[in-house]
């Protein structure tokens, strides 16, 4: 297919073809010399489902005249290259091209992707401290941007800090190589919810994913201040804006889990939080040119530990009033999941969180059949002296596939629906009122009867997990837990 010699016009047929592996980054056993795409990469779609891909050669051919561009088959997917990108390439993949240059000899581009980019970032519940066992495994259109800044198959531990340029991840430079080398000889943790997030994300939308990793361990609001984006690589918010930039720029939303080390150093800070993390969003979607860039986040969930429990409390509770009073956002709870260490969400549970976000962000996002969050919505008296604490966005349906349709194959709501753990009635110094018996799932599934023995004091609040250790198992059909909650004041409910 001849063009011209000033590359402004040419056609472009791509192969789509089954990718093997991505593991090397190599795919196809065929060597990309291309600046972009790279091997793996995935651009991110637009509204039409299209993304426009730049063709960057090395430094060594920046000169090289192309003179035709062609796939290995008969099988054509026009497309026209315009001033050095490939236009509107329809999401999917993946997709190589070969291309004969003036100079002569045939260079490959690809194999590439066009799908939805997510970034992760957070502390180290997003960069994954599971154990490597019984991990996810890699899915075959979901590739990750690696602390590296290059693109391989997404595949268990996602994160590695030391493999970073930027020295606010990997510490002093000159002895990175030799940590990198040794972290990488003796990993034994690292699962995440990243890979299975991304892998829920590839099947049910039915386009690639590309995960852009920026978490890091033990950080707080502070360390990820945007004020601190002039440090370049010497700041969390730094690091993160320049792997944005080298994933293309634009992205379809992010994934956040942070606030535990907010939450574990005073009242002040605690207090503090729920305006730093509204800001850090604004901030986000400002820097990304994205003003209603999607923000999905976990809410804390379970520390055992001794300390004061009021300023883990007060995160967790910002962390679910937020999500009711800015747009684009949500959040799922791991209030009910095991632990790995005294801190950390093992990785069968992180598989869970990670399906959990998957959930929200496909029906927040994309408008298909996925899940909601269940929290509070408001606390009743009800007969015989009991409270009934009511609930929204309880899943009651979940669905399965029949002959390419969805079709409900259960009903229900909250669950159990007996001894339902978690609840706790308490005064303002956070001393427990001893009265609930009994804390059972109504009829209609959407709320908690709670089954008092006297009459209520005055100064009474009501938690659901108050305290840095609860035990709360309230989920619902679609396994999606409830967000704890508190202090509820109750002396004026009726």
């Amino acid at each position: 297919m001849p063009v011209s010699r000033n590359q402004s016009v040419a056609l472009l047929a791509i192969l789509l073809v089954s990718m093997p592996s991505l593991a090397s980054g190599q795919g196809f056993g065929i060597p990309n010399p291309f600046k972009s795409p790279a091997p793996g990469q995935v651009f991110q779609r637009d509204e039409g489902g299209m993304a426009d891909v730049p063709l960057v050669f090395p430094e060594n051919l920046k000169d090289a005249k192309i003179i035709s561009i062609s796939d290995r088959s008969n099988v054509n997917l026009p497309v026209r290259l315009v001033d050095g990108k490939l236009m509107r390439v329809p999401a999917g993949g993946p997709y190589l091209a070969s291309i004969v240059i003036e100079s002569g000899g045939q260079l490959y581009a690809g194999p590439f992707y066009v799908g939805d980019l997510w970034v992760l970032a957070g502390q180290s519940n997003m960069q994954g401290v599971g154990d490597l066992q019984d991990v996810t495994t890699p899915h075959l259109k979901v590739s990750a941007l690696g602390m590296n800044g290059k693109w391989t198959q997404a595949t268990e531990p996602l994160h590695w800090l030391e493999d970073s340029p930027d020295p606010v991840h990997s510490g002093d430079p000159a002895t990175r190589a030799e940590r990198s080398k040794k972290e990488h000889a003796t990993r034994t943790k690292g699962a995440g919810l990243g890979l299975p997030f991304g892998s829920a994300m590839a099947d049910q939308t039915q386009v690639p994913v590309g995960l852009v990793l920026c978490a890091h361990g033990g950080t707080n609001m502070d360390q990820w201040s945007p004020s601190k984006k002039g440090e370049g690589g010497g700041s969390l918010y730094g690091s993160m804006l320049r792997q944005v930039k080298l994933a293309g720029g634009k992205v379809k939303g992010v994934l956040w889990y942070q606030g535990e080390s907010d939450g574990m150093v005073g009242q002040a800070v605690a207090d503090a939080y729920s305006k730093k993390f509204a800001a850090f969003i604004a901030a986000v979607r400002d820097d990304f040119g994205q003003a209603d860039l999607p923000f999905y986040y976990v809410q804390i969930g379970r520390f055992v530990n001794n300390g004061d429990p009021k300023p883990w409390n007060t995160v967790q509770e910002a962390q679910r009033k937020l999500a009711e009073t800015v747009p684009h956002t949500a959040l799922v709870s791991v209030i009910d999941l095991p632990l790995d260490d005294g801190i950390h969400v093992g990785t069968a549970g992180l598989k869970r969180v990670g399906e959990r976000l998957a959930k929200v962000a496909i029906r927040e996002h994309f408008g298909l059949l996925g899940g909601t969050t269940p929290t509070l919505d408001r606390v009743v008296k009800g007969h015989g002296g009991t409270l009934v604490v009511k609930f929204k966005g309880v899943n009651r349906t979940a669905y399965s596939t029949v002959n390419g349709s969805y079709v409900p194959n259960a009903l229900g709501g909250l669950q159990p629906e007996r001894h339902v753990a978690g609840f706790s009635l308490r005064k303002a110094d956070g001393k427990e009122v001893p009265l609930i018996y009994e804390a059972m799932v109504n009829a209609s599934r959407d709320a908690v009867i709670l089954k008092l023995n006297g009459a209520l004091p005055e100064g009474t609040f009501l938690w659901y997990g108050w305290g840095l250790d609860p035990y709360c198992n309230l989920t619902d059909t679609l396994d999606m837990a409830v967000t704890t909650f508190g202090p509820v004041v109750l002396d004026s409910i009726k």
